[in-house]
């Protein structure tokens, strides 16, 4: 497993933007799949935004258009750019990498809350 550290989450007024990252420990771990998850309160943790290693994303349905996902490779780095926030896009934002099937690591979780 890698650790995974976050950074960029906030409160922004509905329409706003915010952009988060997240860095792996380990550069050197090929890393299959990273990207991103969300857990609002009361609300099972669901998919955002994922990237393979080969560019293939997969975004939920409900951020399609707004949120974009990008990642680097070399650096294991992934970045999920948000716009238009919508009051119902606050949750607790996990970065997540998978590294096999079975050996999957997550970052701590950064809060955003899309509020006026």
């Amino acid at each position: 497993q890698v650790q995974l550290v976050e950074s960029g989450g906030g409160l922004v007024q509905p329409g706003g933007s915010l952009t988060l990252s997240c860095a792996a420990s380990d550069t050197t771990v090929g890393i299959r799949v990273m990207g991103w998850y969300r857990q609002a309160p009361g609300k099972q943790r669901e998919l955002v935004a994922v990237m393979n290693a080969g560019g293939t994303i997969k975004y939920a349905d409900s951020v399609k258009g707004r949120f974009t996902i990008s990642r680097d490779n070399a650096k294991n780095t992934v970045t999920l750019q948000m716009n238009s926030l919508k009051p119902e896009d606050t949750a607790v934002y996990y970065c997540n990498a998978e590294i096999t099937v079975t050996v999957v690591s997550w970052g701590q979780g950064t809060q955003v809350t899309v509020s006026s």
